[in-house]
C-alpha cells in the first residue's frame, strides 16, 4: 500500500530537518513525501533542497494558509492513503507507517486514526498531554467528540467523493473534513490504538484551550453544515471533552 505524507510548511527551519528526518526513517516500503511550503522567508527551502533526492515532490510559493497547503499537497498525492505530518510534529518510532498501511488492510476500512502526544519543543520526552483516541462510533460526534487530526489517514479515492478541506471555516476546516468524512457521509473508520505522532507544543498545528474555546463559532457552522444535532450545545461540550488532557499528572 503507497502511503502518501504530506508536510506543510512556512519558515519553518527550526525543526523541519527532524520531521522530515522522521519521515526518511519509516520502515514502510511505499512512501510518498510531499512537501508544500508557503514561499518561506527563512532557510526552509535550502533545508528541502538539502533532501531534494530523497524527497517524492515539493513546492514553495504564497498560499491562503495550511489548509489551503494540504489541499495543493493532496492534489499532488498518488497514494492508495494520504496522511501528514506538521513541521512541529514527528513519528515517535519507525513503525508507525507500516501499522497503519496494516489497519487499512487487515479492517478494509476508509479512514485509519489514533494517538497524539504533546512534548516539550527541546525537551521531546517530556510529554505534557496525550490525547488518547475512542473506538470508532459515529454517535460520538453528536457528543463533542471527534479524531485527532494529525493522526487522521484516508483513502485517496474519497476526495473524488466528499472533497477537499473548506477554508470557509477556518480553524474548524479540519473538524469540518472529518465531520463531512465521517458523519455526513459514513465513512468507515478504525482507531489504530498506537501513538502516531508526537508534536511539540507551541506550533502552528497546536491549539490552546483558550483558543479552541475562541473558536467555538467555527466549530458550530461545521456542526451546522454536517448535520449535527443541537449544534450549539455540541460545541459547548467540544472543548470540555478534551478538558482531561490539560491536568497534570
Amino acid at each position: 500500500m503507497k502511503i502518501s505524507v504530506i508536510t506543510v510548511s512556512y519558515n519553518a527551519e527550526k525543526y523541519l530537518e527532524s520531521t522530515i528526518h522522521s519521515v526518511l526513517s519509516q520502515n514502510h516500503k511505499d512512501v510518498e513525501y510531499i512537501i508544500v511550503d508557503g514561499n518561506s522567508k527563512d532557510n526552509t527551502v535550502q533545508i528541502i533542497r538539502k533532501f531534494e533526492d530523497k524527497i517524492s515532490k515539493w513546492i514553495s510559493e504564497p498560499d491562503k494558509g495550511m489548509f489551503d497547503a494540504l489541499n495543493k499537497g493532496i492534489s499532488m498525492a498518488t497514494g492508495d492513503v494520504i496522511g501528514m505530518l506538521h513541521t512541529d510534529d514527528f513519528y515517535p518510532n519507525e513503525d508507525v507507517l507500516s501499522a497503519v498501511s496494516d489497519a487499512f488492510e487487515k479492517h478494509g476500512v476508509d479512514i485509519v486514526y489514533g494517538d497524539l502526544e504533546y512534548v516539550d519543543p527541546i525537551d521531546t520526552k517530556k510529554v505534557f498531554r496525550k490525547w488518547i483516541g475512542k473506538p470508532y462510533v459515529r454517535s460520538r460526534f453528536t457528543k463533542g467528540w471527534m479524531p485527532a487530526h494529525t493522526t487522521f489517514y484516508f483513502k485517496r479515492n474519497l476526495i473524488q467523493r466528499f472533497g477537499l478541506y473548506d477554508l470557509f471555516f477556518k480553524t474548524a476546516s479540519d473538524y469540518e473534513f472529518m465531520l463531512r468524512y465521517m458523519y455526513r457521509n459514513n465513512a468507515s473508520a478504525y482507531y489504530l490504538p498506537k501513538m502516531l505522532v508526537t508534536m511539540r507544543i507551541g506550533g502552528m498545528s497546536n491549539i490552546s484551550l483558550k483558543n479552541r474555546i475562541a473558536a467555538n463559532r467555527n466549530d458550530r457552522l461545521a456542526m451546522e453544515a454536517n448535520g449535527i444535532p443541537f449544534p450549539f450545545l455540541v460545541s459547548l461540550l467540544k472543548p470540555l471533552s478534551k478538558l482531561h488532557q490539560y491536568i497534570s499528572k
